[in-house]
């Protein structure tokens, strides 16, 4: 991955993306029915309904029951962790800001604290922030090192961060339900009161005090009539859609010292399989040597808001996992014996909507200053900019009540979304809506009434890293 800056300062990353011509739609009907009024059921009603039970989900859910709310988590799946699980996304982005602090702290550490060695790998955080050319080039190789630097950046084992998550979520008392999809929000007024889903009972509703939306592309929210923002900017990845895979059976040490010692061998294998196959990816290390991951291709064009959309980008990845495999075979150091593990049960969407918020996380704010209702700190993309301080109004919906909407479907400007639409950060957005949410239900008030001094003190309780306070700290 790469790192510039483009026209505006906007762009700042830019990997290997593929524009496609999509394949030939088959013709939608133009022709409407009307569905009869029906009576629903009310499967449960709660303080706090979470949707979605992804890393933000997942951490507003456990959030919000360890301040005594009674939580439902509502899953379409049959696992918690989202991307970071299901989606195969393992590798996870820095947690650990340029000076090696650990910043993206709360429900991310505990989480990952609970992963053994044997689960989870990267640098030991004496390293975090060292510039030693030595361990550089090692977690180089391994995307924990960036900018000259080491990070917090692991890659762990999918099958336990689900073990863990939903460890967690019983824990703390929440009610989780899998195979069950969030379908719209229930309204009074401009007040969300729950939500529909849709499982194997047929369509059912839940009441709450506080919803969550934690869908990842803000499906309730704008259901509920909040504005949102979609555009990217097309030469971007994070406008890109994919399914990722496992393979095993392989030696990856032996890839990255063929990858290292012999670039020109390297170069020259990557061109050839561009030139076979054009939409052409590298493996990434994962928790264990014999195992790779790849993350792409990354295909250009698509909309994670359309379903054809979303049905050609799966057909494509998984055609192209098993060319994939014939080329890595036949050409690849360390994988003449690999065989597929596993393709991601789900897709690697990196943006849908963007909330229009009371607030809004913009390049603007990445001058180190401190947002007045700061919820967590992210670190910045690049060591010439601060940490960023993010603000409760970007997860507060401007138009409606009742909803809080953490995640990569929060506030922001789209190279804010760069970084905020990450793992560590949906993590620091889920869970302070979930303390919020737990305040907001026990006070009765609204989440834009919430007390910012309350919350921030809430987080800090549970172990979350804010700036003002570990100034005060130091």
């Amino acid at each position: 991955m790469g790192s510039m800056e483009g026209e505006g300062g906007r762009l700042f990353f830019r990997s290997e993306t593929f524009d496609t011509e999509k394949f030939e739609r088959r013709r939608l009907s133009n022709k409407t029915i009307t569905e009869p009024a029906r009576e629903l059921p009310v499967h449960t009603e709660c303080d706090v309904l979470v949707v979605g039970g992804g890393p933000a989900g997942t951490a507003a859910a456990v959030a919000a029951a360890r301040r005594g709310a009674d939580v439902v988590l509502l899953e379409r799946y049959n696992h918690l962790g989202g991307l970071s699980t299901g989606g195969l996304v393992i590798w996870i982005d820095r947690m650990s800001d340029w000076q090696g602090r650990h910043v993206i702290r709360g429900f991310a550490e505990e989480l990952l604290s609970r992963l053994t060695r044997d689960k989870i790998a990267g640098p030991e955080p004496q390293e975090w922030g060292s510039h030693d050319p030595e361990r550089v080039a090692y977690w180089g190789q391994r995307n924990a090192a960036f900018n000259n630097t080491v990070t917090h950046a692991p890659t762990l084992d999918p099958e336990w961060l689900k073990a863990e998550s939903l460890a967690m979520v019983l824990e703390a008392g929440v009610h989780p339900i899998f195979h069950a999809w969030g379908a719209s929000p229930l309204m009074e007024g401009r007040r969300v009161a729950g939500c529909t889903f849709e499982s194997k009972e047929g369509r059912r509703a839940i009441l709450a005090r506080v919803t969550i939306d934690a869908t990842g592309d803000g499906d309730l929210y704008a259901g509920a009539g909040s504005g949102f923002d979609t555009e990217v900017d097309i030469r971007d990845i994070h406008g890109c859609m994919n399914t990722s895979w496992l393979f095993a059976g392989v030696d990856m040490k032996g890839f990255l010292r063929f990858r290292a010692e012999t670039p020109e061998q390297f170069s020259q294998f990557m061109a050839r399989g561009r030139e076979a196959m054009r939409f052409f990816d590298k493996p990434s290390v994962s928790w264990r040597d014999d195992i790779a991951v790849f993350m792409g291709p990354r295909l250009a064009g698509y909309s994670a808001l359309k379903v054809e959309d979303l049905s050609e980008v799966e057909i494509r990845s998984h055609q192209l996992m098993l060319e994939h495999l014939a080329f890595y075979r036949a050409h690849a150091p360390g994988f003449g014996n690999a065989f597929i593990m596993l393709s991601a049960p789900q897709l690697g969407v990196r943006h849908g909507r963007r909330l229009k918020g009371l607030g809004k996380l913009t390049r603007e704010n990445w001058d180190g200053s401190t947002a007045p209702d700061e919820i967590g700190v992210s670190p910045s993309l690049a060591p010439k900019f601060a940490n960023i301080s993010v603000p409760y109004g970007s997860i507060v919906p401007r138009e409606i009540d009742g909803l809080l909407a953490p995640g990569r479907h929060l506030s922001c400007d789209a190279t804010s979304h760069s970084f905020m639409r990450e793992i560590p950060q949906c993590w620091l957005t889920g869970h302070a809506a979930g303390v919020a949410a737990a305040i907001a239900a026990d006070r009765g008030v609204t989440p834009a009434q919430v007390p910012i001094a309350e919350l921030q003190a809430g987080l800090t309780a549970q172990g979350a890293y804010l700036s003002a306070v570990s100034e005060l700290v130091s």
